[in-house]
């Protein structure tokens, strides 16, 4: 039988949830830990569509990116949107298991897996924060190469690798290369980005601001957006836990997409 903290347990193996950031709230969030697992539903965040979604198919378990509590919440009522949804997850004994910035930072977590997706070789680390206590490097974004091509036509094979509804762009002025990413909210990233000789930095939630230092410091930022640079997670996290687990059924939320459209 596997139970909810069996795959906790799993995943504080694959991504140590001790490296979160000190604002995170990333874990085991809702449920008993001694309860049976026989389906889990894998989406990056966990909302009320992804929430019917588990109950329609039967989902012990979801296991998301985002954690479903962040801020410090006083009460659990039908008032909030997070009341709500943490009531229909204890009132169906669904389970929730959070991996945030810890997924973002190991070797093959968020950051790895968006590298991979947009074609990138020789992939290093942008940022290495430190070492696990395996001895494992971690830290946010990563570095590689691309044929050498106008940004144009990178940009608009971002948008289809990843399945944006829409990218913003600036220009630096140079030819695509040597690439680095950071999936989410990165832009703070840029200063390393350009200490590591990179021409462009492909993230999301970019302030205007960051459009005016990328201009003037001739570095080709791209916004592909938070949920299509992240969401290439998910199907690794499948992988791993059907791998594991092979005895349970591992879904990914086919209901939830991009929050917002672009006309």
């Amino acid at each position: 039988m596997t139970t909810v903290v069996d795959v906790y347990r799993f995943l504080q193996k694959k991504a140590p949830f001790e490296l979160q950031k000190d604002y995170d709230n990333s874990g085991f969030l809702v449920g008993r830990g001694d309860a049976e697992v026989t389906k889990i539903l894998v989406a990056l965040d966990i909302t009320d569509t992804v929430i019917r979604e588990a109950i329609m198919q039967g989902a012990q378990l979801i296991v998301a990116h985002h954690p479903v509590i962040f801020d410090g919440i006083k009460s659990v009522t039908d008032q909030t949107v997070t009341g709500r949804d943490l009531l229909t997850l204890a009132e169906n004994r669904i389970a929730a298991i959070c991996a945030h910035t810890n997924l973002d930072a190991v070797e093959d977590g968020v950051n790895d897996a968006l590298a991979l997706r947009l074609g990138l070789s020789d992939i290093g680390q942008l940022k290495q924060t430190g070492v696990d206590d395996q001895g494992r490097p971690y830290g946010i974004g990563r570095i590689g190469f691309v044929p050498q091509q106008p940004l144009y036509d990178f940009a608009m094979a971002v948008k289809s690798l990843l399945g944006s509804n829409g990218v913003r762009l600036v220009d630096g002025g140079r030819p695509v290369h040597r690439v680095a990413v950071g999936g989410g909210s990165c832009a703070g990233l840029m200063a390393d980005a350009i200490a590591q000789g990179c021409d462009t930095f492909v993230t999301a939630d970019v302030k205007y601001s960051n459009f005016l230092d990328a201009k003037a410091l001739e570095l080709n930022l791209i916004d592909a957006g938070h949920f299509p640079t992240e969401n290439v997670v998910c199907p690794v996290l499948q992988d791993w836990l059907s791998q594991r687990f092979p005895q349970v059924s591992v879904l990914l939320s086919k209901r939830h997409h991009e929050v917002f459209s672009y006309l």
